[in-house]
């Protein structure tokens, strides 16, 4: 397992060891020694969540705040999908800033997205399984995200507006500049 820090400081790209042969492949998909060594720091998961959505969904960017900001471990299983973490800690020198990784079940890799990062995909694919680990459980009165199409951020999630599904909720998400007045 290889872990590449991504322009965004805490946020990497990390790329599993994938055997395979004429049965099929295998490969581990989380080892929390490996993992911490490969970031350099203590994560500590403790719940695993998986959507299933179909082509044109954008989901996010979502975050949670205060006590209950959660790190998440990202990865497909089934499908593709544009991965992007958007820098929402005020006091970074990448603030406002984002990265977009497509994560495959052929490529395999996954992203690591520290707490402080609001964080959403778009299905590229017909239908995808979406797999993530957090670091701390969820909690509905923390919830917050951004506006997925909010103009400062300039994110192309590779999707035509047309197609775009999102949810009630994150239509109405305020914009960076309005959140973090």
């Amino acid at each position: 397992m290889t872990a590449t820090e991504t322009k965004l400081k805490g946020c990497f790209i990390i790329e599993p060891r994938v055997f395979q042969d004429d049965r099929g492949y295998f490969f581990e998909s989380y080892n929390q020694q490996t993992f911490n060594n490969l970031i350099g720091k203590p994560v500590n998961f403790v719940q695993d969540n998986e959507s299933f959505s179909s082509r044109g969904v954008i989901r996010g960017l979502h975050f949670q705040e205060g006590e209950f900001a959660q790190a998440k471990l990202v990865r497909v299983i089934k499908g593709s999908v544009l991965d992007v973490a958007v820098d929402i800690r005020k006091d970074s020198p990448t603030f406002g800033q984002h990265i977009a990784v497509e994560l495959t079940e052929e490529n395999k890799r996954q992203l690591f997205v520290p707490r402080g990062f609001a964080h959403g995909f778009s299905v590229l694919s017909d239908t995808a399984i979406f797999s993530y680990k957090c670091d701390n459980f969820y909690n509905k009165n923390a919830e917050a995200g951004i506006l997925y199409n909010d103009q400062s951020l300039n994110i192309d999630w590779k999707i035509k507006p047309e197609e775009a599904q999102l949810s009630e909720k994150d239509i109405i998400l305020p914009t960076l500049e309005v959140y973090f007045k």
